[in-house]
């Protein structure tokens, strides 16, 4: 694969949302099943509409994410994307903005340690517009009222309860640590991009308890889609042919979906993991 360029940059960003799309993952909208109320063309439509706003790197991170999420909705009308952008925007800003010499992992971690107020308000605003599903209200920092601290001292607020807002308290760990060498390891061993997204997703899955099931359906369900998609993931990766395990990937999205379960936090982190094997390839 190619060193990415700036002027490659939105078109990169741009095919990390459709390998997310175009990946098997259970319980999710993708080419394989609309879902949830929403179609695949609300996620490619919305991918087309972000993907140049996240890379203007005259604005910051909430300022990207507060565009992009106007952009979604002014494009699918519904919420395709939120925990992909509160992902993707701090990473590709601290792409564009690393020094000679330095990593991808040293640039993010300045990104994030001068996230600002501003970033707060932007980010609040996009998070109240988006209208994610099972955000309720916080004791500190709610979302529904103005902020008087940085970005990230109101993430680490909702950190412990909440995967996405954990990232930015971690400089991004879970990324680099688990679902980076997930990708790659996948890819080695299949040479398909795609299935090695699965694989990664269903790392995540039985890794975390999916916080945006934990939102909307409550801890134990969260807790008990971590063992089945353990069972899930165990039997994928004893096979040298993932195609194998296609047949049961859909009755496990169709199971899941039946149950109105949609595991969208991770589904953001192999999205999120994606861009950040593209931006350090």
């Amino acid at each position: 694969m190619a060193a990415l360029t700036s002027s490659d940059l939105a078109a990169a960003v741009h095919d990390c949302f459709i390998t997310e799309l175009e990946a098997l993952k259970p319980g999710n909208v993708g080419l394989h099943a609309d879902g949830h109320g929403m179609t695949r063309d609300d996620f490619v439509r919305s991918a087309g509409a972000v993907a140049p706003i996240l890379c203007r790197a005259e604005l910051g991170v909430g300022g990207r994410i507060l565009a992009a999420v106007e952009a979604t909705l002014a494009a699918v009308g519904c919420n395709t994307n939120l925990g992909m952008l509160l992902l993707f925007a701090p990473l590709i800003r601290a792409w564009q903005r690393r020094s000679p010499g330095q990593n991808l992992e040293q640039s993010l971690k300045e990104v994030l340690e001068a996230l600002d107020q501003s970033d707060a308000r932007d980010t609040f605003a996009a998070i109240r517009l988006a209208k994610p599903g099972g955000l309720g209200q916080a004791d500190k920092f709610d979302v529904h009222s103005d902020t008087k601290v940085g970005l990230r001292e109101a993430m680490a607020e909702a950190s412990s309860r909440d995967l996405i807002a954990r990232q930015y308290t971690n400089d991004f760990k879970d990324l680099f640590d688990i679902g980076l060498p997930a990708l790659k390891t996948c890819l080695q061993r299949w040479k398909n991009l795609e299935w090695a997204t699965t694989g990664c997703y269903l790392l995540f899955l039985s890794r975390f308890p999916d916080t945006h099931v934990s939102r909307k359906h409550g801890t134990q369900t969260a807790a008990a889609l971590m063992i089945r998609a353990s069972e899930i993931r165990q039997a994928f990766d004893k096979n040298d042919n993932p195609e194998d395990m296609r047949t049961r990937l859909l009755e496990y999205d169709r199971e899941l979906k039946d149950a109105n379960i949609n595991p969208g936090t991770s589904a953001d982190m192999t999205a999120a993991s994606l861009l950040l094997f593209r931006l350090t390839a």
